[in-house]
C-alpha cells in the first residue's frame, strides 16, 4: 500500500466531507499528507504515525490532557507542542468522537468571522453522509 492509498480508506472520506463542510475550509497538502485549514491554521490533518492511519486534531491544550485520560485511542501528536491529539482509524472508529474533535478543532482556529459564519445549527451533517 502507497502513502497515497493510505489516505483512500472509507474513514479518511468521511472525515474530510466533515472537515470541509465548515465555513472557507480548504484541503491542503502538507508535510506528505492532506490537513486542512480554517483560514491560514490547520485544523486537522490526515497520517501515517508509525506506519498506522490516523487522523490529527488541533485542540486547547486544557482538552489534550483530558482526551488523552478518557480514550485509549487517542495520542499525543508527535508534532504540536501539547496542541495537537491523534486519533487512531485502522480498528473501530468512534464517529462521535472523531466528529466533536473536528468541530472543536475547527473552533480553535477559526476567526471570529468564520465562527460566525457556522450560524446557529452545529456543522456536521457532512460527515454523517
Amino acid at each position: 500500500m502507497t502513502r497515497g492509498d493510505a489516505f483512500d480508506r472509507p474513514v479518511f472520506a468521511r472525515a474530510r466531507r466533515l472537515c470541509l463542510s465548515f465555513p472557507e475550509a480548504t484541503e491542503k497538502t502538507a508535510w506528505g499528507h492532506p490537513g486542512f485549514r480554517a483560514g491560514k491554521k490547520m485544523f486537522c490533518a490526515f497520517e501515517m504515525v508509525g506506519g498506522r492511519p490516523s487522523i490529527a486534531f488541533r485542540l486547547p491544550r486544557g482538552e489534550v490532557s483530558r482526551m488523552l485520560r478518557q480514550h485509549t485511542r487517542v495520542i499525543a501528536s508527535p508534532y504540536g507542542r501539547g496542541l495537537w491529539i491523534s486519533v487512531w482509524v485502522d480498528g473501530p472508529i468512534d464517529w462521535k468522537l472523531v466528529e466533536g474533535a473536528i468541530v472543536r478543532s475547527y473552533r480553535a482556529v477559526a476567526t471570529k468571522r468564520l465562527i460566525g459564519l457556522l450560524g446557529s445549527e452545529e456543522v456536521g451533517r457532512a460527515g454523517r453522509r
